[in-house]
């Protein structure tokens, strides 16, 4: 059946939003050249969209050209503010946008371990409160908050899955209440990560890959078809709760030590440094261990040739693509997603020289062809995945046809 005329406006709307959002501001005769749309068609939505504040005239397309064929229209950006939250184990980062994603503000926000879990919950959300302020935003449209653990599919509520603080579960809840008009969602921080590789990152021309979480802890999320695949109880990717050979006990349902997080997370990468013979001085958090990783990989370009000695930062870099390799392995034996890239901090320092040595073990390990990337985001992935996130998330609604 064809559509009805109210309906056929409200697509043509979203088409043409959705242009101006990925291509920037343009011109009447552009929209109508990019939709296939006729004239008077693209006239009616332009007049439309402008009454209902989401498009304006921000320009002309050329000095030589005046009139109203030459107005560029734009998304009006401060219909609507945004923010994004990274939340860790020792603090949260904190970004506010406007409706197209351009950063205002931002801020860090350390969180001690021996901070109560009301104290921790407030400084996260006065450090939103604040960094809204700075960036002249009156009104939070949409807070979407990366973070640690399971997802509960059905509710939305994070869950803790291996001895997170209690606060990061606190943190949705409290934020809802103190910003009541706005919309708060949270969302695995890995599958955040995946859904910015893909979209910004290094998995931009792949529908399905698997990205392997590489930071303080360890985790995957997994894209088939261009979706994002969450499980049934949220907890597809779970990988540090993986078995696996080389770690003296077995992991168990609230304790992800003995799995593969024992031998991949941030520890055990510093551990596994001083082992070989490197120094690994300072907190082997995630950005700790990466610049481990990225010293090493530094040391191994800059050497001479391949008759050289392998020396303490090719041993390291030798036995950490082992360790990688055998969770990705297990990943892949199973997928097959023809794809791994290798996120968070660890992943983007230890970039192609760390990428092609896990290649290289999982060719001997599994008949599969998969390709190993380094991610290009690496720690940053969280929250750019959030904002994301948030930004579709209210311009699904902002976009929405008015209700008739």
């Amino acid at each position: 059946m064809p559509a009805s005329p109210s309906t056929a406006r409200a697509i043509n709307d979203r088409l043409a939003l959705r242009l101006l959002q990925q291509e920037g501001p343009l011109t009447a005769g552009q929209l109508k050249q990019l939709t296939g749309l006729s004239r008077p068609t693209v006239a009616d939505l332009v007049e439309r969209l402008t009454a209902s504040g989401l498009i304006t005239v921000v320009g002309e397309s050329g000095e030589q050209r005046r009139g109203p064929n030459a107005r560029l229209y734009g998304i009006v950006a401060d219909r609507a503010h945004l923010a994004a939250l990274d939340v860790r184990t020792e603090g949260v980062f904190v970004l506010v946008s406007d409706l197209l994603g351009r950063v205002l503000a931002e801020a860090s926000v350390p969180i001690g371990g021996d901070t109560g879990t009301g104290p921790a919950v407030e400084q996260a959300v006065a450090a939103v409160e604040r960094t809204a302020k700075e960036a002249g935003a009156d009104r939070l449209h949409t807070v979407g908050i990366g973070a640690p653990g399971l997802v509960d599919p059905a509710t939305g509520d994070l869950r803790d899955s291996g001895g997170l603080p209690a606060w990061h579960r606190r943190l949705a809840a409290a934020l809802q209440e103190r910003l009541p008009e706005a919309r708060v969602t949270v969302e695995n921080e890995t599958n955040l990560a995946a859904l910015a590789e893909q979209r910004e990152g290094a998995a931009r021309d792949r529908d399905t890959y698997v990205l392997l979480w590489l930071g303080h802890g360890v985790g995957a999320a997994v894209v088939l078809d261009g979706t994002l695949r969450r499980g049934a109880s949220g907890g597809t990717g779970e990988i540090g709760f993986l078995p696996v050979p080389g770690t003296a006990s077995l992991p168990s349902a609230t304790d992800c030590d003995g799995g593969f997080h024992t031998l991949a997370g941030a520890a055990a990468i510093g551990a596994l440094a001083r082992e070989s013979g490197l120094p690994a001085a300072g907190p082997m958090d995630g950005p700790g261990v990466a610049t481990v990783v990225g010293e090493a990989v530094t040391s191994v370009t800059g050497a001479p040739g391949p008759a050289t000695p392998a020396g303490p930062a090719d041993r390291f870099l030798d036995a950490l693509a082992d360790r990688i390799a055998i969770g990705a392995a297990s990943v892949v034996s199973i997928l097959d997603p023809g794809c791994v890239v290798l996120g968070g901090e660890v992943g983007q320092a230890g970039g192609a020289v760390l990428a092609a040595r896990v290649a290289e073990r999982l060719r001997r390990m599994s008949p599969l062809v998969t390709e190993v990337r380094a991610s290009s985001l690496g720690g940053a992935a969280v929250l750019r995945g959030a904002l994301l996130t948030a930004r579709d998330r209210a311009q699904d609604e902002l976009f929405a046809p008015a209700e008739r």
